[in-house]
């Protein structure tokens, strides 16, 4: 009896989806659940918006607005003198000499500016996966998103061009941060990278000898 009834419900369900919900014409309006999303208020490019003091519908960058796909200031790049210095420049950009092979230091110079930049970049973007000693036992290492290790012979070995295009391209998990830092921070990560590994595999002799005489060595 159970098989029957099964059966029979199954080919009562089967009927109606085969047959009740075919399509058909129909001169009714349709039913809108959300009226008000589908049939927004909408204001076209560069029309007048009384909403605003200005009156313009378009509004100006807000304030700390963070660039995505671009990072030059927009007064500079408006101005008559502007110049983007940094344009064709495959080692400042890509991380890659004109052969395509990888430059093996950081294209920029180097200061304690850039490395305390390096610094805060990190900790934004990197720390949550890789850790903040770069050892991979970030907070994402319990869920199971495993993150590499500054630390090991491979990546101690890389160029800095090589970190450079993991950071802008992304790899594996990882997603590219291109969009979201400019390509001086993501130098300046690598900078830091490396002062993270120099960190984990340093010696005494890598310090002055002032630096030995304070720290008693």
């Amino acid at each position: 009896m159970r098989i029957f009834l099964a059966l029979y419900v199954f080919a009562i369900v089967a009927t109606v989806s085969i047959l009740g919900f075919r399509g058909s014409n129909s001169t009714k309006p349709p039913l809108e659940v959300f009226p008000d999303m589908d049939r927004q208020a909408r204001y076209k490019p560069q029309a007048e918006n009384e909403f605003f003091s200005d009156g313009r519908n378009d509004r100006p960058v807000p304030a700390k607005t963070v660039a995505r796909g671009n990072y030059f200031n927009q007064a500079e790049v408006f101005s008559a003198g502007f110049e983007d210095k940094t344009l064709g420049d495959t080692a400042f950009n890509q991380g890659k000499a004109a052969d395509g092979t990888f430059v093996k230091t950081v294209p920029i110079e180097v200061s304690h500016e850039l490395m305390a930049e390096g610094k805060a970049k990190y900790d934004i973007f990197c720390t949550v996966c890789h850790g903040a000693a770069g050892d991979g036992n970030g907070v994402t290492k319990p869920y199971g998103v495993l993150a590499a290790s500054y630390h090991d012979d491979r990546l101690r070995g890389v160029e800095d061009g090589y970190i450079f295009d993991v950071i802008t391209n992304g790899k594996g998990l990882m997603l590219p941060l291109d969009g979201s830092i400019s390509p001086e921070e993501r130098w300046a990560i690598v900078l830091y990278v490396r002062a993270l590994q120099r960190s984990q595999h340093a010696n005494a002799k890598d310090l002055s000898e002032a630096q030995r005489t304070e720290l008693g060595f």
